[in-house]
């Protein structure tokens, strides 16, 4: 027992890396904490209790070898640790910034349940990663003999670039088509830099251009080329374009000047993070220097807006969710983050109107009370006639979540089969929709979900592309 490392969260409390004091964090998008020194990762990693049935593994949508190269890094051995962990993840430094680890690995933590405080896997893989960076021990993609084929992927998000990378490393020849002009969807224009800093993932797409992949920027699939005309350039077609429609709340002044989607506030502050030029946020219509700020939401989204309208110089950000704190979806870290920052959150709150002549100059808001249990669990929000609130706000941001755009009517594509929600629909096993050749995967497929999840829905979905051009490449030889 004295030569084994792990095992030492008996003596060996949890640590995560410390976070910068709130005020100074608060000004500027830089991320909250550095990594670890060496010797805080291995003291970290040595906690792990080595568990028989690895529960942090099994509540990882990616099934990463947690344990395995939690023991790696005890041991001082980084580069097998680095190794392991790139085996199942194609972003592992990026979702150890912004899973809710909280509610995945380290939330089914068994030392968590026994009181010592969960293994700070996130901080831990974090580290691992950004060493073999530092190092130069991430290699390029080992790209495959060419195989004559080539794949459209359609959507350069997390989904879409690990599908690439997979694809790629199989021999296609694969191409990416994005509507933005930079690639990384929600991970580049959606998540702010103090959560995940842009060169983090500027360096992963910049890897995958190298090995060859052909990125199309600027591309919107309906005006520039028509689905059917993709298909007919290319093998095979992935749709993997995240959703990204903003949610709705019909209240009396919704389009009131003022009252903005939480993503475009949010793109808007990330090009600027670019040094790009951004006419709304130059105007002040997307920015919340010296404003009132009220956020609709509880959601990480949501957090996101309240902790970026603090980094503008918000005189003060509130933030609205129908629930309490308990019920809320978001990460409970985030909140706590957010409230050292100097958010306000407004509990059992939900709009009433949006009021103001010609720009917003308040929230007429409802107090709310938890009823019964709806139909996933948790208790639903009813009005509490207990009364109204009222609160200023120069500037209120919508961040309701995300539905997923009509892309048979966009695309020209009414045979594209779609669900009520408008989510692509996909066989359950091949992954392919109503169209031949074509695939989905992603939050298209499953609607709003985890950036974890669209890693995962990339690297099965790019298993179930190959196997199907291998048949059709035989099919093909077999017909000449």
């Amino acid at each position: 027992m004295a030569d084994n490392p792990m095992l030492k969260f008996v003596v060996e409390g949890q640590a995560y890396p410390p976070k910068r004091p709130a005020d100074m964090r608060a000004e500027d998008f830089r991320e909250i904490a550095d990594r670890y020194a060496p010797e805080a990762a291995e003291d970290q990693a040595s906690r792990c209790s080595q568990c028989g049935v690895p529960y942090c593994s099994v509540h990882c949508p990616l099934h990463n070898h947690i344990p395995d190269w939690l023991r790696l890094t005890a041991e001082g051995r980084l580069r097998e640790a680095f190794e392991l962990s790139n085996a199942t993840s194609t972003m592992p430094e990026i979702c150890g910034r912004i899973c809710p680890q909280d509610r995945l690995c380290e939330g089914n933590c068994v030392i968590e349940f026994s009181g010592h405080g969960a293994v700070t896997i996130g901080s831990v893989e974090k580290f691992i990663t950004d060493t073999a960076w530092a190092e130069g021990w991430v290699e390029p993609v080992a790209v495959g003999p060419s195989r004559g084929q080539s794949v459209a992927v359609i959507g350069a998000g997390p989904a879409g670039l690990t599908a690439a990378e997979y694809l790629r490393g199989h021999g296609y020849d694969v191409h990416v088509y994005d509507r933005h002009d930079r690639a990384g969807g929600l991970l580049t224009y959606g998540i702010p830099g103090f959560k995940l800093e842009k060169p983090v993932v500027m360096r992963r797409i910049e890897r995958l251009a190298a090995a060859g992949i052909v990125f199309h920027y600027g591309f919107a699939v309906g005006e520039q080329a028509s689905l059917d005309a993709l298909r007919q350039r290319h093998d095979a077609v992935l749709i993997a374009t995240g959703v990204y429609k903003a949610r709705q709340v019909e209240v009396a002044g919704n389009a009131t000047p003022g009252v903005v989607p939480a993503l475009d506030y949010l793109t808007a502050s990330n090009r600027k993070g670019f040094g790009d030029a951004v006419p709304a946020f130059d105007d002040g219509s997307l920015d919340a220097e010296g404003k009132s700020v009220v956020v609709i939401g509880g959601g990480d989204t949501a957090m996101d807006c309240v902790r970026t309208a603090i980094r503008q110089g918000a005189t003060s950000v509130k933030c609205l969710y129908r629930r309490d704190r308990a019920n809320m979806p978001g990460s409970q870290r985030e909140v706590a983050n957010a409230e050292e920052e100097g958010a306000e959150f407004v509990w059992l709150s939900a709009p009433l109107a949006f009021e103001g002549e010609g720009q917003v100059a308040g929230v007429r808001a409802s107090r709310m009370r938890l009823g019964a249990p709806d139909a996933s669990g948790r208790r639903a929000p009813e009005v509490d006639p207990g009364g109204e609130l009222a609160l200023e706000a120069d500037l209120v941001i919508k961040a309701l979540g995300f539905d997923a755009e009509d892309l048979p009517t966009l695309w020209g594509a009414p045979e594209l089969g779609v669900s009520r929600w408008g989510t692509v629909l996909v066989d359950g096993k091949t992954l392919m929709t109503s169209l031949d050749g074509v695939f989905a995967a992603g939050d298209i497929v499953r609607g709003a979900s985890l950036v974890v999840w669209a890693i995962r829905d990339g690297r099965d979905v790019a298993a179930s592309m190959h196997k199907w051009l291998k048949a059709k490449a035989k099919a093909e030889r077999v017909a000449a």
